[in-house]
């Protein structure tokens, strides 16, 4: 369980690490919403998007789940990214099917994007050696941010 001072740490973590200024931000729901706007806050960002994907389930071999392509459920419009640099904001980095489908979409619409996620996991990561531009933190370990913690039952289960 991740502490909201040790959201502010990797926030921190995060912000010097960018090399250039961004146009825009593009932040990937849900994981994304929180961590984008404390990063757009402190950067001055003023231009948010957000993107939604979904990976649909193969109900007659789990094992093809991997292969499914993205469905991008909300995207912006390509003249939103076109030539412009943009930081797409994610909290996790797992198996990075999703940072890489939102950022192959921006390069495809003409966009400059950079990938950034609070924690990236080496271990579940599907793209050898593909990673993310911006990481606060690698780790293994099932992360659970303080926003995803239930009042009443201390925590929430995600679907990685």
């Amino acid at each position: 369980m991740v502490t909201w001072d040790e959201v502010t740490k990797l926030i921190d973590h995060l912000i010097v690490q960018f090399e250039h200024e961004f146009q825009a931000m593009l932040m990937i729901t849900r994981g994304g919403i929180v961590p984008g706007g404390l990063l757009a806050e402190r950067m001055g960002l003023q231009e948010i998007l957000t993107a939604a994907v979904d990976f649909p389930a193969m109900l007659d071999n789990p094992r093809d789940n991997i292969l499914v392509w993205p469905q991008f459920v909300q995207f912006p419009e390509d003249t939103l990214l076109r030539g412009r640099r943009i930081l797409v904001v994610d909290d996790v980095w797992g198996s990075g099917r999703t940072s890489t489908a939102v950022k192959n979409r921006v390069s495809a619409a003409g966009g400059i994007p950079f990938t950034s996620v609070l924690h990236f996991n080496p271990q579940r990561n599907l793209f050898d050696n593909t990673r993310p531009d911006y990481f606060a933190a690698s780790t293994d370990a099932y992360i659970v941010y303080p926003w995803e913690q239930s009042p009443t039952a201390g925590w929430a289960m995600r679907d990685y």
